[in-house]
């Protein structure tokens, strides 16, 4: 999911290539293995080059999952590479600098193409997705949007849902608005400088908006649309590293399986705050606590559901179809052939 007004909650910009990723990966490893009564150089361990955005619904798990050491019990070193947008994220897995990678929306896009191959959804972004208009530019309704500019990034999310909005609104996202694609962080900073009325954002980006633009009026999120357009986020991998890793699949969906069903188990509100504390420290607890609940957590078992129903690969198949047609793929690969179900199902079992 830049410029310098971001989110404080999103430390956003040039992938973060020398940040914490290494350190806490083998940190958390050295404390488990400590736990265990094993030392560190005795364990056998699997380095892993994850690529992921830093807002809950994209990260969640996996820095809960760091901080309870689920990932280093499973014999993974994760090296965790933060970027901007999933767009930038899939182009450096496609380039080779990443195994596999976290994501939003986009994770319906590049493996549709035949790159990538998705085998693990984080959430469902329920409510992260988010229309905001100026009142003070005569802003209040759908109707009022005809003929006006509207900022966000396409190919992401955000742009998603703001199709989905203005469709279900009687509007032709071509024909009636202006799209105007900007880096998220510069879609903002034009809305709050009154350059455009309206821009479709992604949590935690309203947080801004909401400190900047006072009289900035939130006209509809996704969850209006769910479950019919319905955004999902998660995992995928390298094509070629999927097929010759599949062990290393198995043991992140082990570790991710920990670190999710703790997120939303009996302890949640106790997981929310240690992962505001450890990584939303700039977010008062009580902003972030709604940034959690404005994308949907499934546990691991209602996943296993939901995967072999084949609920997750309709939801897939729903975003799909929209960078089909948006992005003119031609001969576009099926979510029921890019999306890896057994690996999940032969993983968790019931």
């Amino acid at each position: 999911m830049s410029s310098n007004d971001k989110p404080t909650s999103m430390a956003c910009g040039a992938p973060d290539r020398a940040g914490r990723r290494t350190f806490i990966a083998q940190a958390a490893a050295g404390l488990s293995a400590v736990s265990m009564g094993l030392p560190a150089f005795a364990q056998a361990r699997t380095k892993v080059k994850v690529g992921y955005l830093h807002t809950p619904a994209v990260d969640g798990q996996i820095w809960t999952g760091m901080q309870m050491g689920s990932f280093a019990r499973q014999g993974l070193d994760l090296e965790l590479v933060q970027f901007t947008t999933g767009l930038e994220l899939f182009q450096a897995m496609i380039g080779g600098s990443l195994d596999m990678l976290s994501t939003g929306a986009v994770v319906s896009n590049f493996p549709a193409r035949g790159q990538g191959k998705v085998f693990l959804i984080n959430n469902v972004e329920f409510a992260t997705a988010q229309l905001w208009v100026r009142s003070d530019q005569g802003i209040k309704t759908f109707a009022d949007l005809k003929g006006k500019k509207i900022s966000t990034t396409t190919g992401t999310t955000a742009h998603v849902f703001l199709d989905n909005a203005l469709r279900a609104n009687k509007l032709d996202p071509a024909k009636d608005v202006e799209v105007v694609n900007q880096r998220m962080a510069d879609a903002v900073t034009s809305f709050i400088s009154g350059a455009v009325p309206a821009v479709a954002l992604w949590v935690p980006f309203d947080i801004t908006v909401k400190q900047k633009v006072p009289g900035a009026v939130k006209l509809v999120d996704a969850s209006a649309y769910f479950p019919q357009a319905a955004i999902v986020g998660g995992w995928a991998a390298r094509n070629d590293w999927f097929d010759k890793n599949r062990d290393a699949c198995q043991k992140l969906v082990r570790g991710w399986q920990e670190a999710n069903d703790h997120l939303i188990g009996p302890k949640s509100a106790e997981a929310v705050a240690a992962l505001q504390a450890a990584q939303y420290a700039q977010v008062p607890l009580e902003e972030f606590r709604d940034q959690f609940k404005a994308s949907r957590y499934y546990t691991s078992a209602e996943w296993r559901k939901l995967y072999a129903d084949g609920s997750v690969t309709r939801w897939l198949q729903q975003v799909t179809d929209f960078f089909v047609k948006f992005g003119n793929i031609q001969n576009p690969v099926p979510a029921s052939n890019y999306f890896d179900t057994k690996l999940f199902l032969d993983t968790i079992k019931a």
